[in-house]
């Protein structure tokens, strides 16, 4: 094992701590004492990663960005039509047999106000990959009229964003209520604007 293959451990570690504790405490309820303690990393070795908190809530942002993104792209390119992928999309918010959907993980949900009046780094990093995942959805939302999956939608980005504006107030409805309920509705509303119009 390489001193690089360490360090590139070692970072992974601090940031999958960080996160844990981010999503269920926010990131202004998380101190870095605790992060440190719970990840077994000396205060030293945090600044050899990163130079402050805000540095390491940047680079932990930017990391979930990124692996959603790739997620998506992998859903994108896999087998199947647009409109089942954006199925299996939509369902994956939700909780199946005791695993949590992508509303309970979500990091957009859980920091995007507060990160919006705590650091303008973080607010562009979360606002960017928004912007890069509505463009993504859009792309599956030309697919599926093209396929015949989804019905033909005049200004897909619109729709595109309209749609994950409703599915991220519903997991925040959801979190509020601590239960399924709002996705669950969001799943139906979906369904239904999407369904392809009917052939005369």
């Amino acid at each position: 094992m390489t001193e690089q293959t360490k360090s590139d451990q070692t970072r992974h570690k601090i940031l999958e701590t960080g996160r844990r504790l981010v999503v269920k405490h926010g990131f202004g309820g998380v101190g870095l004492s605790r992060i440190l303690t719970e990840s077994a990393v000396p205060k030293g070795s945090f600044y050899y990663y990163f130079a402050s908190k805000e540095a390491f809530g940047e680079a932990l942002l930017q990391d979930y960005v990124d692996g959603y993104l790739t997620r998506i792209d992998a859903l994108i390119g896999g087998p199947g039509s647009a409109g089942a992928k954006l199925t299996s999309f939509w369902n994956a918010w939700l909780a199946h047999s005791g695993t949590e959907g992508i509303a309970t993980q979500c990091l957009v949900v859980k920091l995007g106000a507060e990160v919006a009046d705590l650091s303008d780094a973080m607010r562009q990093i979360l606002n960017d990959g928004v912007g890069q995942f509505v463009q993504r959805l859009a792309t599956l939302l030309r697919a599926g009229a093209e396929d015949g999956s989804v019905r033909v939608f005049d200004e897909p980005e619109a729709t595109a964003q309209t749609l994950y504006a409703t599915w991220l107030g519903a997991a925040i409805l959801a979190k509020l209520a601590q239960n399924q309920t709002p996705l669950q509705r969001a799943l139906a509303e979906t369904t239904r604007m999407l369904a392809p119009q009917p052939t005369s």
